[in-house]
Parts: structure tokens; C-alpha cells; sequence
């Protein structure tokens, strides 16, 4: 090496040494902060939550998205609404930085799924409470980690860096979507109504939750997702079991025969094709799912399994193959309300999970010839008298347009390697995972902003999301608020 490299490699060395220390110095700073404010940031949460935030309901989607204006309004951030007409709007906030060479956005969605109020435990679903869990407080509320657990970081985290004057070295936005949990249907076209404003040179997706150990986690993609609605039909009214049955087909009976047939008992897909065109693990990949925690045993034991599918394959792996699920069956009564009748029809809502390779459109026609092939007269819209009679066995099947494909970003790009570096300046060593179980329209947001998405979640794996119970684990918030203080400080 000679004296100028000599040189060079001394300078690198200083100024690495140099961030270092400064990001030892936000960190404790940023850490002093949030111990002195954690209650005014659980009373903003608390705030937050108690807004309901269903994506059908627009009123209320609306009061959400003003005050999340608000907050960032309050925080001296240029902030918006991004709209279209038959859309929830998009809460948008930037911050500009001179002589910035990267733009940075923070993603996270601020609407959540439907609740039914009778099955929550202690609380209504948007009357936020704590309570302790095995000594540890958590908060339970509709949303609370799905998703503005991760909103009220990214708020806190603007907090702690301006308390400690602390100075941005990137361009910072935000993008928060009030439609993901209906699917996403606008996000695309919202975003391409304003590529200027939303264009980033990475999109840090902050949904889902973290790895089953507890580790904090960095996700590289997520599957797609799709759904089919398959009813099966008799006759055109109930009828009475004693009189007719053994001669009226039973329509409950003829649905679990069909779906019983799409796979095996180890949870395989028997779906001629199904598989195809799944694109293969890189090295990387691969190394990645061997490094992380096998949480299967624990994970059996908390959920009282007394078996798994996959044929022995672990959980990580099995996140990186499609899936069909039985999201719920309906025909006539049960319990209380059971009568002896042969139902007039049964239906079935049926969720499916694509990995990069696939197109959710030729998922959905596999499944569709595949219920042709079981000898079903196929419609897409409610089948009149002459069609029942005209054929011995019909189905109607309706497919989910508000569906989109997988994405998976790679891991060797230089800016995933940042992202990781970072994460772990604020977590120590990260957990990697190459596909997320969960669905996020990372697809939308690539094409629309021309970048590459990057996951990283905050959530405690056993939040109860899209359940009764929703629930975020309060020292999951702290931990998350420190990681995206991490994250806003990506030169």
C-alpha cells in the first residue's frame, strides 16, 4: 500500500470513527429523552387510537387523517393530504434537507380491519387500555400495532431528534395510507398523481411484526395476496333433513368435499400448477433464513399445536411458498341457532398468498379451472333458475380485482446494507428475512415512486393483528422509536 492509500485509508477510518461517536452521542441523547417523555407519548397514542379507523369508514378515516396532519403540522413538517375522488387520502409530510444527497420515506398505513365488539376482553376496540402480560405493560386497541404503532415512532423519533438537536442528513418523507387493509386500491394511482413528491431512494416499509425470538427485524419482501369467494348451491330454499335427505345434494357437504380436495395433510396445494414459476432463494437468501432463531417449538407450545403442515419444513422456509387458506365457511346455523335443514347454499372465502414468481390473475385461474374440473358449471354472478337445471353442479366464483403480485428487494444492493447497518446502530445484530408472511402492495409503491422497498417492523410477533385483542408491547414502541431515530439519521 503505498503512502497516498496509506492516506485514504486513514481518512475512512477517522470519519467512520467520527459517526460513530456521533451516533453514540443521538443515541444516548435520543434514549435520555424518551425515558423523561414516555407518558406524553402514550397520551398522543392514546389519542391516536381511539379514532376509528375502518377503511370503509370514510368520516372517520377522515378525522384520522387530519389529525395525523396536525401532528406533523405541529412538528414544523410541511405536511398534505394526497387525494382522489373515491379514495382515502394519503397523509404526506416532508422534510427538506440542504445539500442532501438522499431521500428517504417512511411508509405505514393508518386505517385497520373491521372489529366486533363483543369479542374484546376489557376494553372496546378503540377505548385503548394497559395492561400487563407476564409483567410487561402492552396497549390494546384496534390498530395499535397494525399500524400506528409504527405511525407514533416515527412522530416520537422527530421528537427526540429535535429535543436533542440532533440535524437531518437526508431528505425525509412521509407516505401514510388509509387503504391498505381494504386492499390498496388507490395507492397506486395516488402515488403516480404525484411521483414528484413520493419518489425516494428507498421506501422503509414499517408495518408487521418482528421475528418470534423478540429480535428486532429487516424484511427484504412480501408476498402477494388475492382472494376467491366460491358458493356452492342446492336447491333453491332449505329443506327439511328427514324429508329430503339422501336426495337433495347438500351444498355445505359437496364445498368441503371440493376444498378438501385442493390439498393434502401436510398442507400441500393439489392445485394442478399451483407451484409454477416460483422464483428460487438466492445464496444470500438462503444463508439468511440459516442464520435466523428456529422459533417452531416455542411457537407450537404458545399455540397449543400438537402438529404443523409443511412436511417438516421450517416456518421461514414455508413464508417463501404460496399458500391457499380457508379464510371462512358459511351455511345456514349452528349452536343455538342449528335447525335440521339441507342449506340452500355454502360458501367459502378463500385467501391466497403468491411469492415473487407469480401473477395473482393466474392464481386465481388455477383455482377456478381447478373447481371446473371437479365437474362444476362455473359462473361469476348469481345463476338463475334455467342454469341450475341445465346443470347438476354449479359454483359461482368471484375474484378479488384489489389484489398485486409479491416483490422481493435484494440484499446485496448498497442501500440495503445501509439500512441494515443502521437498524443494528440502534438494535445490535438484526434478524433477516427475505419474504414476510403478511401482504404489504410493495409493488405499487416500487413502481409508482421508482425504488426499492425495505420492511422493517416494530410489533411484537403475538399482537393479536386483524384479531379480537389487538395488542403492542409499550417497550416494542420504545425500541421502535429508537430504530427509526436510527433510520431518519441515514446519510
Amino acid at each position: 500500500m503505498n503512502f497516498r492509500e496509506l492516506i485514504v485509508v486513514a481518512a475512512i477510518a477517522v470519519n467512520v470513527t467520527a459517526q460513530a461517536q456521533s451516533s453514540n452521542r443521538a443515541t444516548l441523547a435520543v434514549h435520555q429523552w424518551l425515558t423523561e417523555h414516555e407518558a406524553r407519548i402514550l397520551q398522543q397514542f392514546t389519542t391516536l387510537l381511539s379514532i376509528p379507523n375502518v377503511a370503509s369508514g370514510h368520516e372517520n378515516i377522515l378525522r384520522n387523517a387530519d389529525l395525523l396532519k396536525s401532528m406533523l403540522q405541529k412538528r414544523g413538517i410541511d405536511a398534505r393530504l394526497l387525494t382522489l375522488e373515491g379514495a382515502n387520502p394519503i397523509v404526506f409530510g416532508e422534510i427538506g434537507t440542504p445539500n442532501a444527497k438522499r431521500t428517504i420515506v417512511f411508509y405505514a398505513h393508518y386505517d385497520g380491519q373491521p372489529v366486533t365488539p363483543s369479542e374484546w376482553e376489557g376494553n372496546a376496540p378503540f377505548t385503548p387500555v394497559i395492561r400487563k402480560v407476564n409483567g410487561e405493560d402492552r396497549i390494546y386497541a384496534r390498530s395499535a400495532s397494525d399500524d400506528k404503532g409504527a405511525i407514533m415512532a416515527q412522530l416520537a423519533a422527530l421528537d427526540a431528534l429535535r429535543a436533542a438537536q440532533i440535524r437531518f442528513r437526508s431528505n425525509i418523507r412521509f407516505v401514510w395510507e388509509g387503504e391498505e387493509e381494504a386492499g390498496s386500491p388507490h395507492l397506486e394511482a395516488i402515488l403516480n398523481a404525484h411521483h414528484d413528491l413520493v419518489h425516494g431512494d428507498v421506501w422503509l416499509v414499517c408495518d408487521g411484526p418482528v421475528d418470534q425470538s423478540g429480535q428486532q427485524t429487516v424484511v427484504f419482501g412480501a408476498r402477494g395476496d388475492t382472494h376467491l369467494e366460491i358458493t356452492i348451491f342446492g336447491a333453491i330454499r332449505g329443506l327439511h333433513s328427514g324429508h329430503y335427505g339422501n336426495w337433495a345434494p347438500n351444498p355445505a357437504m359437496m364445498l368441503t368435499q371440493l376444498l378438501a380436495g385442493m390439498k393434502d395433510q401436510e398442507g400441500n396445494v393439489l392445485i394442478p400448477q399451483f407451484y409454477d414459476g416460483v422464483l428460487p432463494l438466492g445464496n444470500l437468501e438462503k444463508q439468511a433464513i440459516a442464520e435466523a432463531p428456529v422459533n417452531d417449538g416455542a411457537l407450537r407450545q404458545e399455540l397449543g399445536l400438537g402438529h404443523v403442515d409443511g412436511g417438516g419444513k421450517k416456518l421461514l422456509d414455508l413464508l417463501n411458498l404460496p399458500t391457499l387458506n380457508i379464510n371462512g365457511m358459511a351455511a345456514a346455523n349452528v349452536g343455538a341457532r342449528a335447525n335440521n335443514v339441507i342449506p340452500s347454499r355454502a360458501v367459502a372465502d378463500l385467501d391466497l398468498r403468491l411469492v415473487v414468481g407469480e401473477h395473482w390473475q393466474e392464481q386465481q385461474k388455477r383455482v377456478i379451472d381447478y373447481v371446473r374440473s371437479q365437474g362444476y358449471f362455473v359462473v361469476d354472478s348469481e345463476p338463475s333458475r334455467e342454469v341450475l337445471l341445465a346443470h347438476p353442479r354449479v359454483a359461482m366464483v368471484k375474484g378479488d380485482d384489489f389484489s398485486y403480485d409479491a416483490v422481493r428487494t435484494p440484499m446485496d444492493l448498497p442501500i440495503a446494507k445501509e439500512v441494515i447497518e443502521a437498524v443494528e446502530s440502534a438494535r445490535g445484530k438484526v434478524v433477516k428475512w427475505p419474504t414476510m408472511g403478511g401482504s404489504v402492495p410493495l409493488g405499487a409503491m416500487e413502481r409508482a415512486a421508482n425504488t426499492h422497498t425495505i420492511t422493517v417492523p416494530i410489533a411484537n410477533h403475538d399482537n393479536n393483528q386483524h384479531s379480537s385483542n389487538e395488542n403492542l408491547r409499550l417497550q416494542n414502541l420504545w425500541d421502535g422509536i429508537e430504530t427509526m431515530v436510527a433510520l431518519m439519521q441515514m446519510e
